[in-house]
């Protein structure tokens, strides 16, 4: 719930694995699929496997300034993991990777839009507050999504958690932290990164992976109650 005494005004969102989710596209199939236009055979069940182990390598840039190069390195894991051990696995990852910018490879969950429309009905402004490539422009317009400011790393130059990058959400929507609330499936970019700075903030834990975090909605659904809205009807 927002801090006592002080009127929530706003709700930021984080986009990926939030309010939308990757499709086939940038999925194993996907891997697979441009792979063979670069020569290599992929094998779809080591998909899982090498993901997690390319995260595990992942490093943040030091000043957490936006690096897409982070990312096309991650690809190249995830390829080489699956059987592409090749010289060609570079050209082939950044090519994945290109596809994160393509609004159309997204699917929003069947609970984005209700959930914002229902803020809406309180009179919420609408923030969303993402790392990542992609024109967000476009992803609103391609998705219809009704917001009142959106920031993206690429543009901004920093990512979560800096806390910039919330400030400039903030800033342009005319609300103080405390009068705001942040909503992501991270526990470190989106809930720590809020927290930090004074919002209040929910992980939103679609899978069931953090079952040790307070303030953990199962979807988005539950939102408006963990706001302490008051609910239709």
């Amino acid at each position: 719930m927002a801090s006592t005494g002080v009127t929530l005004k706003a709700v930021l969102f984080d986009v990926d694995f939030t309010l939308a989710r990757p499709g086939p596209e940038l999925g194993a199939e996907g891997y697979v699929r441009i792979a063979k236009r670069h020569g290599l055979d992929l094998d779809p069940e080591r998909y899982d496997e090498a993901r997690a182990r390319a995260l595990e390598s992942v490093q943040r840039h030091p000043e957490l300034v936006h690096d897409e190069e982070i990312w096309y390195a991650f690809a190249e894991r995830v390829i080489r993991g699956m059987g592409g051990d090749s010289e060609r696995a570079r050209d082939c990852a950044i090519e994945i990777e290109r596809g994160w910018e393509r609004s159309e490879n997204f699917d929003l969950y069947e609970d984005a839009l209700p959930v914002l429309e229902e803020l809406r009905g309180h009179g919420l402004k609408i923030g969303l507050v993402t790392n990542g490539a992609r024109d967000v422009d476009e992803f609103l317009a391609h998705h219809q999504l009704d917001v009142d400011v959106a920031v993206g790393s690429r543009s901004h130059g920093k990512t979560k958690p800096h806390p910039t990058i919330f400030q400039a959400a903030l800033e342009r929507l005319g609300v103080a932290p405390e009068e705001a609330a942040m909503v992501g499936d991270s526990p470190a970019d989106d809930i720590e990164g809020a927290r930090a700075l004074g919002m209040s903030a929910f992980l939103l834990d679609r899978q069931d992976l953090h079952p040790d975090v307070a303030e953990r909605l199962p979807n988005l659904y539950a939102l408006p109650a963990a706001l302490g809205l008051p609910r239709p009807g």
